[in-house]
């Protein structure tokens, strides 16, 4: 096959993450990247630590494509073969870089440690490569042109990779100047990814341009286009709003949002916007529902903290569920959901207040009350109370994630002023 200079491969070097021990978070961050240089993404492959898998790979990709990106391999120990694989890919001994060796130097020198003998191997490249400075570790990166395609091997570690990529790897990418690539997402919550992709029909063709696609993921479904062409722009903004009024049409009243912002930031941005505090009560989610929030950069503006109300005498004594409830209708129960959430309003001077109780599983479910029950609940000041029962099927993991995806959305809906949460019906992952 010919070689595309427009198109992008990347390759993930490791046991570890060919045996699943670790998450290739790496391969999603530079998609996005390359996506927008106007690169068109032909491939990801993840190979293990063996020379022959990481060259044959390698060599591969680069007869097809114009740029590949490897991540991994270019540490100091024995299993780390990237090197090797470039010196056999290329056909060149590896020499020794004395300026990437003082950098190494300097590294450790900095931590007042002298540099193991064993890391001197970091700064090798062959003759014909470019060393990648690395400001942030001791491995050096490494550029080599390979039959006419841009090879950059860099390390693994996403917080020493990142800037590399950013500093030295996008300066060097070219766009084709006809090539338009355009991407747009819109995320949703309350219709299954079968029943969007039914009202969608027609858009989701694998041969329209744009391209239209869906992915779930932890409740929310999202609608994904691409468009990558030589059309003149402006025929690509009239395609691309055409088709965003085609899936509004078809999915609008799901839609939360345009683009790929999570849900927790989403409600964040919201309640910023209206100068109101949030707090939150829980139970089966065991604290993930704050931890969400507490990802976010910037939640302390509005986020004022919660309890973790596990056993029923925590639920009483820390937010004041009265045992009367508890005894009659059980922790899992509306009744319980709203004292919680009212309980936790009233204690911590909020605006909002969430709570979740629920059967996570994979035991502890009845014929009234099966696992997967959760009951979410909505306390707002001088709003009236919400709770909302969700039947949820999955995995213990699965059922938590659904809770707290819920719960953000019971409040986004209500801090857009949406006056019916019909789309938060009980809901099947």
């Amino acid at each position: 096959m010919a070689r595309n200079e427009d198109l992008g491969a990347i390759v993930s070097i490791g046991d570890e993450l060919v045996i699943g021990q670790s998450l290739d978070t790496n391969s999603r961050w530079l998609s996005e990247r390359l996506t927008d240089h106007g690169i068109t993404i032909s491939e990801h492959v993840t190979v293990p630590d063996e020379l022959g898998a990481i060259v044959s790979t390698l060599r591969r990709l680069v007869d097809r494509s114009g740029v590949v990106i490897a991540t991994g391999g270019l540490g100091p120990t024995a299993d780390d073969l990237t090197r090797e694989a470039i010196s056999v890919l290329v056909h060149e001994p590896l020499i020794e870089d004395q300026e990437s060796l003082s950098l190494i130097r300097g590294w450790f020198s900095r931590s007042n440690r002298a540099m193991p003998e064993q890391n001197r191997v970091q700064a090798l490249r062959p003759s014909s490569g470019i060393h990648i400075q690395n400001d942030n570790g001791t491995a050096p990166g490494m550029h080599v042109v390979v039959g006419g395609a841009n090879l950059f091997c860099l390390p693994g570690p996403p917080s020493e990779m990142k800037p590399m990529f950013e500093e030295y790897v996008g300066a060097r990418l070219t766009r084709s100047r006809e090539r338009v690539v355009r991407t747009a997402i819109f995320q949703t919550m309350g219709l299954g990814e079968s029943e969007i992709a039914q009202r969608l029909g027609s858009l989701m063709a694998r041969d329209r341009v744009p391209l239209v696609g869906t992915t779930a993921s932890g409740g929310i479904v999202s609608v994904r286009v691409r468009y990558e062409g030589i059309e003149p722009r402006e025929r690509v903004d009239a395609l691309m709003g055409e088709t965003e009024r085609e899936i509004r049409a078809a999915v609008g009243e799901a839609v939360f949002a345009d683009g790929p912002e999570p849900l927790a930031a989403i409600v964040i941005g919201r309640l910023r916007q209206n100068g109101q505090r949030l707090s939150v009560v829980e139970s089966c989610t065991g604290g993930m529902l704050g931890e969400t929030l507490t990802a976010i950069p910037g939640a302390s503006d509005v986020f004022l903290g919660g309890w973790l109300t596990y056993s029923n005498e925590m639920k009483e004594r820390l937010v004041g569920v009265p045992s009367e409830l508890l005894q009659r209708h059980g922790a899992v129960s509306r009744e319980v959901a709203e004292a919680m959430a009212c309980g936790g309003l009233t204690r911590s001077g909020a605006d909002h207040c969430l709570s979740v109780t629920g059967i996570a599983g994979p035991g502890g479910g009845s014929p009234g009350k099966p696992t997967g029950t959760v009951w979410i609940g909505l306390a707002s000041r001088s709003v009236t109370s919400d709770c909302r029962r969700f039947l949820m099927r999955g995995e213990r993991h699965v059922v938590r994630q659904w809770s707290v995806t819920s719960a953000l959305a019971m409040l986004d809906l209500r801090l857009r002023n949406r006056s019916s949460l019909g789309l938060l019906r009980q809901q099947d992952p």
